[in-house]
């Protein structure tokens, strides 16, 4: 039995793409590089903010100028992180079901995470979250497993020891193989989302345990 879900979030539940392109678009334009059209984010995001705009600028860029397009991306961000950013359809109203239902739900994802308490409550206000972590500083980020394990040890330390919750009872919700490999090195049940940036095919390549169509799909799933 299910009790935890642990959702991506950029791509999951959140449709993140035109603000991510469009920030990251504006500080290469103020400095001279070319730009990328929305859809090429889709391959650019997934492994945090530094090897997006590594991915987004040209391959000799130096380590300088990149350092400087980061940071000017994390203050742009900051103000347009909410221009066109929604949920998905149906995302919402599968979370309030879910909770309901008394499953646990928290969220893993490679975006800073100074950003999300805002985010969270400004798109989630209804939800209340177990866990939510983002990229932090001297912690590995997606794949690596050790998101999982905060999530787990936050979850378990409000707790009783009696109804602690294990690995088999945990699943994994994202929309790319960064999801699909770090819920695998979690040891957890991973189910590859087809609404999100990615394709079948690639969720399939990444060793899905499950592909969902529609996020109703995610309660019949558990």
């Amino acid at each position: 039995m299910i009790k935890l879900i642990i959702f991506d979030l950029d791509g999951t539940l959140l449709n993140t793409l035109d603000d991510l392109a469009d920030c990251t678009n504006f500080v290469l334009q103020k400095h001279g590089f070319p730009t990328h059209k929305v859809d090429r984010y889709k391959y650019f995001v997934g492994n945090g903010v530094t090897m997006l705009l590594k991915r987004a600028l040209p391959e000799d860029t130096s380590e300088t100028i990149h350092l400087e397009i980061l940071n000017e991306f994390l203050q742009y961000y900051e103000w347009h992180k909410a221009d066109k950013t929604a949920p998905y359809r149906g995302i919402i109203e599968t979370l309030e079901k879910l909770q309901k239902k008394g499953i646990l739900l928290a969220v893993a994802t490679n975006k800073p995470d100074e950003l999300l308490p805002e985010l969270m409550q400004h798109y989630f206000p209804t939800i209340q979250w177990a866990a939510v972590f983002g990229n932090r500083k001297d912690v590995p980020i997606k794949p690596h497993p050790q998101i999982v394990y905060d999530i787990l040890n936050t979850v378990n330390s409000c707790r009783n020891a009696d109804f602690h919750i294990s690995t088999d009872e945990i699943l994994y919700v994202g929309d790319t193989a960064v999801d699909m490999e770090t819920a695998q090195n979690a040891g957890i049940k991973k189910a590859g989302v087809l609404w999100g940036f990615r394709t079948k095919k690639e969720l399939i390549d990444a060793h899905a345990d499950y592909i969902i169509a529609n996020p109703s799909d995610i309660i019949n799933l558990i």
